[in-house]
């Protein structure tokens, strides 16, 4: 913060003099001044709307499309992607979490909201091709939540002769009887200490 000068005596009197004269003629002002009739009402204030308003009904409609519309939204050649599509998939306050393991061994998270990751991988997309698929799914479900363990293979290019990765996307899922919503997508890749075991590459319920 900026500080004032250090006042005088005689500039103190004059500063205070000047002051009361100035809030006498304000107060004469504003007495003279009609009061309105009547107190215009206040408006209420507005909730903005969420972010996830909008999404495409064939996206929305089963956990099957839900699902199938996370990957289209990020894959694709080096370009922008539609990140208003994947906010649409989200409930409010959704997280994802990337899981991995440092070379030290110690297993670290990174927790992002949806906005998070658009902003951090935005730049990635629209510089290099991405393309990831699932290959199997496993999937636990209870009234209006679901888990799915959804395995994935990634390329840089969609015709690719290999993946340059692979993991487990756990996705847990609420329906609100609308809808399909993505509540939180915690992955974690295949590396040679954590390679996928057999039993999540086959496709079950």
């Amino acid at each position: 913060m900026i500080h004032p000068p250090y006042l005088t005596r005689h500039s103190i009197r004059l500063f205070l003099l000047i002051a009361i004269a100035s809030a006498l003629t304000t107060t004469a002002r504003a007495q003279s001044v009609a009061a309105p009739s009547a107190t215009p009402p206040v408006a209420a204030p507005t909730q903005p709307a969420p972010v996830t308003t909008g999404a495409r009904t064939t996206d929305v409609a089963t956990m099957d499309s839900t699902i199938a519309a996370l990957y289209d939204s990020i894959s694709g050649p080096a370009g922008k992607r539609d990140w208003d599509r994947f906010r649409s998939l989200f409930a409010p306050g959704a997280r994802l979490i990337a899981n991995g393991v440092r070379p030290t061994g110690e297993v670290v998270s990174r927790v992002m909201t949806v906005d998070d990751y658009a902003e951090r991988n935005g730049p990635f997309f629209e510089k290099d091709g991405f393309f990831e698929r699932e290959l199997s799914r496993r999937i636990e479900k209870f009234g209006n939540i679901a888990h799915v363990f959804s395995t994935y293979e990634s390329r840089h290019a969609k015709d690719d002769a290999k993946p340059f990765a692979r993991g487990i996307n756990s996705i847990q899922m609420m329906n609100d009887g609308k809808r399909w919503w993505i509540v939180t997508v915690f992955w974690q890749g295949e590396d040679e200490k954590n390679p996928l075991p057999a039993e999540y590459l086959k496709t079950r319920n």
